[in-house]
C-alpha cells in the first residue's frame, strides 16, 4: 500500500488520540504508541483495524521502546513518513522553592529525553523517506511563567525542533514545532474555563503535513482565542 505512515506517541488521548482521528481521515495509516495499551487497541478499532493502524506499547523514557517502536512499524508497513513526538506531562505545583523532585523528574525524562529517543530512533527512516518531524511544544515554551518546570522543558523542545533542524538542512526532512495554549485534555484535573480543543491541535499538524514538499512549516503557535467582552 502506498499511503502514508504516521507515528504518534502519546496517541491513547488528548491530542495525540486526536490527531490520530484527523490523520486517518486524511488517509494515513498510523501508528498508535503509548504507555496505554487498552487505549490504544479501542482506538484501533475506531481507526480500520490493525490494517491501517498499528498498537505499540512504549514508554518514550525507554531507548529499548523506542527503537522496537520503529522496527515494528518498519516490519508492518515498510516505511515511515512522518513522527510526531507529542508524548508528555506536567509537574507538580509549587514552582522551584517548592515542587516534588520525583516529579520534576519524570516530567523531564518524559518532555525532552523521550523527544530525543523518539527522533534519533525515527530519523534512519525519515531520511529514507525525506519524511517529517512534528513536536509537540507549547505556548509555555515561548514565555516565561514563574517557577515552571514544565515551560522549561517546553523551551528544551523548541530547542530541540530548532537544533534538529539545522543538524538535517539540506535532507530533505522537514520540522515543525506545534505549540498549543491552554488544550482541554487529561492534563488538568478540571477543565479550563477558556480552552482549545484536542481536534484543533489535530488539524494544525494536518495543515503543516500537507504542504508540499518544499514548504517547511517550521512553528504553529495556537492559542485560544480570548473571551468576546
Amino acid at each position: 500500500m502506498s499511503d502514508p505512515v504516521l507515528l504518534i506517541t502519546g496517541a491513547s488521548s488528548g491530542i495525540g488520540e486526536a490527531t490520530a482521528r484527523e490523520a486517518a481521515r486524511a488517509g494515513y495509516r498510523l501508528v498508535l504508541a503509548a504507555r496505554s495499551e487498552d487505549k490504544l487497541r479501542a482506538l484501533q478499532s475506531d481507526l480500520g483495524g490493525p490494517e491501517r493502524a498499528l498498537v505499540v506499547r512504549c514508554d518514550v523514557q525507554s531507548e529499548d521502546d523506542q527503537r522496537r517502536m520503529v522496527e515494528q512499524t518498519l516490519e508492518t508497513f515498510s516505511r515511515l513518513d512522518a513522527v510526531f513526538a507529542n508524548a508528555g506531562r506536567g509537574g507538580s505545583a509549587g514552582g522551584f522553592s517548592g515542587a516534588d523532585p520525583d516529579s520534576w523528574r519524570d516530567m523531564i525524562l518524559t518532555n525532552v529525553y523521550g523527544v530525543g529517543l523518539t527522533v534519533q530512533a525515527c530519523l534512519p527512516a525519515l531520511r529514507e523517506s525525506r519524511g517529517h518531524v512534528l513536536l509537540t511544544g507549547s505556548a509555555a515554551g515561548r514565555v516565561t511563567i514563574a517557577g515552571s518546570m514544565y515551560s522549561a522543558t517546553k523551551w528544551a523542545v523548541s530547542a530541540i525542533g530548532y537544533g534538529l533542524r539545522e543538524e538535517i538542512r539540506g535532507s530533505g526532512i522537514r520540522v515543525t514545532l506545534i505549540e498549543p495554549g491552554v488544550v482541554d485534555t487529561p492534563f488538568f484535573d478540571q477543565p479550563p474555563s477558556q480552552a482549545l480543543e484536542p481536534a484543533d491541535i489535530g488539524r494544525a499538524v494536518m495543515y503543516a503535513l500537507s504542504q508540499p514538499p518544499h514548504v517547511d512549516v517550521n512553528e504553529v503557535l495556537i492559542r485560544p482565542t480570548p473571551p468576546t467582552e
